[in-house]
């Protein structure tokens, strides 16, 4: 394999894939990456690391944190998931992706390794990570969790602290039924004397969360309680926020990314940041300013309320599963508009029942299914839909679909495009 094309068809060919294949692909421990570190020479053991789990909210969490980091100066790291475009935006050093060539040397070099582990796709890309962070003598990484904690590939690092953002009910078939279950298994990325943040309080978790980190003894922070934060503004180009510490001295952030919901989100970052201060590393209040008013530049970031277009006026998210679309359905009721029109697509493995009942009924929809053999067909999530009073038009592909409500659209109009990461990144791929 000579060229980065060839490999990337390589890694989708010939490994299982959570994106394609859905729950096979997700490997219940952690025997294949331990293996596959063990020949890199353990990588994850050279650099310092920031570990990120959580339903929503941990990939934004992730790229301001490594917005903080560089703007104080620091080389870091950044692994995420999935990507929207490019396979190397999983990997990023102080946000530009990875090199094309160190992704073909990678695979080259242990071409014979992959045969004989039979990794699945995404611990390849950990390993990959890791030893790109490695090589690149990074200050820090930033690490995001690919799905749930206790068993996800990247659980084999020890962070200097470990933060989760918030639970809710998804991927219920792999981490299980009850919200006290899932926590089981983000709790798991808790390590013993090492600080963990969690974004949000709340009673079910809470339990679990503790039992967890007295066990470990590990100090645990609610950054819901350390800090209060109310939004201020969504009228210019930042999300303004207050932030309150429970011992005084408020401040306000002015935030690139304009989802409301990222007002969760910053608790969990500021506290994270101030735990990295209290190891050592030098992070002034003015660095936090600059790189949260820029993390979608400093990072590459994209998809969180992200406003695709003007004229027609279009916005996509992410957000797929019932946290993420109650969070969507606030930014919509305090955005301005005359009609609605939603450009939706969903997985097959998706709980629908919990999604669909809170959308909205006075919209248009344009229902359609995105190219991953994952992707419910677009007539039976309409037919689906319309069990919840959600009525529209079935479309093949995510691009007729798109077309079908811009050629619907009138000024004044906001089309909104979503339900799932695959349809927002072929929105993304499209030319404007």
């Amino acid at each position: 394999m000579n060229s980065y094309q060839e490999v990337i068809a390589y890694l989708y060919a010939r490994l299982p894939m959570f994106t394609r294949d859905g729950s096979s692909a997700y490997k219940k421990d952690l025997t294949n990456t331990i293996k596959f570190c063990e020949a890199l020479g353990h990588p994850q053991e050279t650099f310092k690391t920031v570990h990120i789990a959580g339903t929503n909210g941990k990939g934004s969490s992730s790229h301001m944190l490594a917005a903080v980091l560089q703007q104080a100066g620091y080389k870091t790291g950044l692994y995420t998931s999935p990507h929207l475009l490019d396979f190397r935006e999983r990997i990023r050093l102080n946000g530009a992706m990875v090199d094309e060539q160190f992704v073909i040397d990678f695979v080259s070099t242990h071409f014979a390794l992959i045969e004989e582990i039979q990794p699945s796709f995404f611990e390849v890309t950990v390993a990959m990570a890791f030893d790109f962070f490695a090589k690149q003598e990074v200050d820090i990484a930033i690490i995001e969790v690919g799905l749930g904690g206790r068993l996800d590939s990247t659980n084999i690092i020890q962070p200097l602290v470990s933060l989760i953002t918030n639970i809710g009910m998804d991927h219920m078939n792999m981490l299980g039924n009850t919200i006290e279950e899932i926590t089981f298994e983000k709790a798991g990325i808790i390590k013993a004397h090492t600080p963990v943040v969690i974004s949000e309080y709340n009673p079910k978790t809470a339990p679990i969360f503790e039992k967890r980190a007295q066990a470990l003894q590990s100090p645990l922070t609610y950054a819901s309680k350390a800090l209060s934060v109310t939004i201020r503004s969504t009228e210019t180009a930042y999300l303004t926020l207050e932030v309150q510490p429970a011992k005084g001295g408020m401040q306000t952030v002015d935030l690139d990314l304009k989802g409301t919901y990222q007002a969760k989100n910053i608790s969990g970052v500021l506290c994270t940041i101030e735990q990295l201060r209290n190891q050592g590393f030098t992070i002034s209040q003015a660095q936090v300013s600059a790189a949260l008013r820029q993390v979608q530049h400093l990072t590459g970031l994209q998809g969180r309320w992200q406003t695709y277009a003007t004229d027609p006026f279009i916005i996509c998210d992410t957000g797929h599963n019932e946290d993420g679309i109650q969070e969507v359905l606030k930014n919509l009721a305090a955005t301005k508009f005359t009609n609605l029109l939603i450009v939706i697509g969903a997985m097959r493995d998706k709980d629908l029942s919990h999604m669909l009942p809170l959308l909205p009924k006075d919209a248009q929809y344009f229902f359609c299914s995105p190219d991953m053999p994952r992707a419910m067909p677009a007539e039976e999530l309409a037919q689906e839909a319309l069990t919840f009073g959600l009525q529209g038009q079935a479309f093949p592909t995510v691009k007729e679909a798109i077309d079908g409500a811009i050629k619907e659209y009138k000024k004044g109009d906001l089309i909104f495009v979503g339900g799932s990461n695959f349809v927002v990144s072929e929105l993304l791929a499209m030319e404007k």
